[in-house]
């Protein structure tokens, strides 16, 4: 399902419908906008909606047509997890019929009284589906890996080598199993997102492997938070003014540490992403997980001295 030949950069942003972008999403996706236009590459969009209880009605649109707004077009066919259902299943399939997973039972509360790992209490038992979550049995487990930003990120190897879920109990999908399946079906040679998914990524790793599939290049993001919290729909951040994109975007530059002319600050997005595009540099970017800021509303952030 790869039809992305292998030496051409792409890229993708895959926002999940839980509320509208704020600025924290603005970063992640202008980072990863600008890594791909600036080595000629594709930026693909994905919809990560594999979590309905989560999904707020008409975030999906509303996400499209902000990411519009601030001039960052995608290429190809959107891609919804809602409509890959049976890819997954496909694999979680394969996997068991080479005894690679098996069903677990045990509850979040039962695995918390047990010091908050899993146990591998399941892995034997032989347990009914019914009611059960999947898991993967993890024979290879990965420790580390390189990040183009953050540099060598190392694991605890208690949770790394943890059997981790790849279905839930309530029949969903799990996180790992459909981002990793998507992006190596998508050709996706490098991932750009935020610190906060470091953690998974080694789970990640292991997954490509199991698949025998090239394992992309990482490079996450420094989070904006706010008193300590990283800014996300959960978190109440405000989202991004489609009438104003140019002011966001000049403070995202920013953010990332690209410096752009105070001129530029409230141009139009184009004019702001072509310069961007042309003056991107990946050195300038602050190699740190996380950078506090002083406002959670991207309207009262840093605006630059006119002379």
């Amino acid at each position: 399902m790869n039809n992305t030949a292998p030496d051409r950069y792409t890229g993708r942003f895959a926002p999940s419908p839980s509320g509208p972008l704020h600025f924290g999403s603005l970063i992640a996706a202008l980072g990863s906008y600008l890594q791909a236009r600036s080595l000629a590459g594709q930026w693909q969009v994905r919809i990560e909606d594999l979590d309905p209880p989560r999904e707020v009605a008409g975030a999906a649109d509303d996400i499209l047509r902000t990411l519009e707004a601030f001039g960052l077009h995608w290429d190809g066919a959107l891609v919804y997890q809602s409509q890959r259902h049976e890819r997954y299943q496909q694999i979680l399939d394969d996997w068991a019929s080479r005894g690679l997973t098996y069903y677990c039972h045990c509850t979040r509360k039962q695995i918390a009284a047990a010091g908050g790992l899993y146990t591998g209490h399941c892995r034997k038992l032989g347990l009914a589906a019914k009611g059960a979550a999947v898991r993967l049995k993890m024979f290879s487990p990965v420790y580390g890996f390189h990040d183009q930003l953050q540099g060598e990120v190392r694991v605890d190897e208690r949770l790394a080598e943890e059997d981790f879920i790849v279905r839930r109990r309530d029949g969903f999908y799990a996180y790992n199993l459909a981002v990793v399946i998507d992006d190596m079906d998508a050709g996706i040679t490098q991932v750009v997102r935020g610190a906060d998914l470091l953690e998974p990524t080694a789970r990640q790793i292991a997954l490509y492997r199991l698949l025998s599939a090239p394992v992309p290049d990482w490079l996450h993001l420094p989070l904006a938070v706010f008193q300590g919290n990283k800014l996300s729909k959960q978190n109440h951040a405000p989202p991004l003014n489609i009438k104003a994109p140019g002011e966001a975007l000049w403070q995202a530059l920013t953010f990332l540490g690209q410096q752009p002319p105070a001129d530029l600050f409230g141009a139009g997005a184009d004019e702001l992403l072509a310069w961007a595009i042309s003056n991107w540099q990946l050195n300038k970017v602050p190699s740190r997980p996380d950078i506090e800021l002083n406002c959670a509303d991207s309207s009262h952030f840093q605006r630059p001295a006119l002379s």
